[in-house]
């Protein structure tokens, strides 16, 4: 699993720094803005649906039909949710890349653009989860070898004759179409594809969403809170600068992508009276590659940022927030996956009440019209709420 999931993230690495190398500074603060509202309109749209069948399809992981009933209602409620999530996310998109100097045609093109990755995104979380459930790793890794050599293929051929954001997007998006397609050949292997949206199935899916959906429309904005920031107070390079610098963060991404493929399965079969110490050994093993990984981006801060070019040279200490920002990032987001995959889901009044005061009360000590402030506020504001999570299990 480690070793498929370092070629997809060098693969996608490649692609990331053609991309930042290729595009003027104005442009990459579009595909940045792009990307985020991008990953902001998938959590709208998932909701807790993806939870929610991964906690039902854990109890009934074995028997085709069932399991085929959990997947059929989970793509059924996603779909509905994809409407609102457009609803509210494109007309956002709009006014941010206008405020940087976007014109409507430049607009336009990029939500068009942002369209074939958006639609994958529907359902491709949801379609790993019968492999996922059955340990077959291998079909997955091998999808996301795909997708990944597309993406670069792509990139390369279109990057250099049209160096502009939109083209960056598709480009990453039609591959995710392809691999989509694959997705659903994988599932059928474990699933029954004839099986329909079930209702009481839905019921209990939805119990999990109504949890875990205000949590959801609270992360889809902090979980992009340092660009959303940027984007307001700071300047269009700042937007580029961060971009191109959580480029990085993909290390990390490996490490939440091999976490998500072996330990969360795992850890909703356990039987409950391991659960605790299991837990907290996970805990210590997630710090210790953290710390680890932050070791190296200080050792090779110069060697990093000379891959991302010229004109993000001097972005040393910046360099070395993302990285502790990633790693704590990392650290709650796994934690995040184990424990709402038990359904040990931190109630969202109790825990949305906490983390917004803490956010709100950190903005006015933190200046965040700075790369630097925004870092050093993303790194204060997910320690609390990785402190929230370990203290309610």
């Amino acid at each position: 699993t480690g070793s498929a999931q370092m070629v997809v993230q060098a693969v996608g690495f490649i692609s990331g720094i053609l991309v930042i190398r290729m595009l003027p500074v104005e442009e990459y603060a579009i595909y940045t803005l792009a990307n985020t509202m991008l990953g902001t309109m998938t959590v709208l749209s998932d909701g807790g649906i993806s939870t929610g069948v991964m906690a039902q399809g854990g109890k009934v992981w074995q028997d085709r039909e069932k399991l085929g009933a959990v997947l059929a209602t989970g793509l059924d409620l996603r779909r509905k949710f994809a409407i609102g999530s457009l609803i509210i996310s494109i007309p956002i998109l709009a006014y941010l890349l206008h405020t940087h100097g976007a014109s409507w045609l430049t607009i336009t093109l990029i939500t068009v653009s942002l369209i074939p990755a958006f639609f994958a995104a529907l359902s491709d979380t949801l379609l790993q989860i019968p492999a996922k459930l059955h340990q077959a790793i291998l079909p997955l890794q091998r999808n996301q070898v795909e997708v990944g050599i597309g993406r670069l293929v792509l990139t390369g051929i279109s990057i250099f004759a049209f160096p502009w954001a939109f083209v960056a997007v598709l480009a990453s998006g039609i591959p995710r179409m392809y691999g989509n397609i694959k997705l659903r050949k994988i599932a059928n292997v474990f699933v029954d594809k004839e099986q329909g949206p079930n209702a009481e199935i839905k019921n209990r899916v939805l119990k999990d969403v109504k949890r875990i959906l205000p949590t959801s429309i609270y992360y889809a904005i902090s979980g992009q809170l340092t660009v959303w920031l940027i984007s307001i107070f700071g300047k269009t390079s700042s937007i580029a600068e961060l971009g191109a610098l959580t480029r990085y963060s993909m290390l990390f991404s490996l490490l939440i992508t091999i976490c998500n493929i072996l330990l969360v399965p795992q850890f909703v079969r356990m039987n409950s009276q391991k659960l605790f110490s299991r837990f907290f050994k996970i805990e210590l093993v997630l710090f210790l590659l953290s710390i680890i990984f932050v070791i190296i981006f200080v050792l090779f801060s110069r060697q990093l940022l000379w891959i991302l070019g010229v004109k993000y040279a001097n972005l040393n200490y910046e360099l070395f927030l993302v990285s502790v920002s990633g790693a704590l990032s990392f650290i709650s987001g796994v934690t995040n996956g184990l424990l709402s995959s038990r359904s040990i889901i931190v109630p969202p009044l109790l825990f949305i009440s906490i983390a917004v005061f803490i956010q709100v009360v950190t903005l006015f000590i933190i200046p965040v019209d700075k790369l630097s402030g925004v870092l050093i506020y993303s790194i204060c504001t997910t320690s609390i709420i990785y402190i929230i999570r370990i203290f309610y299990f």
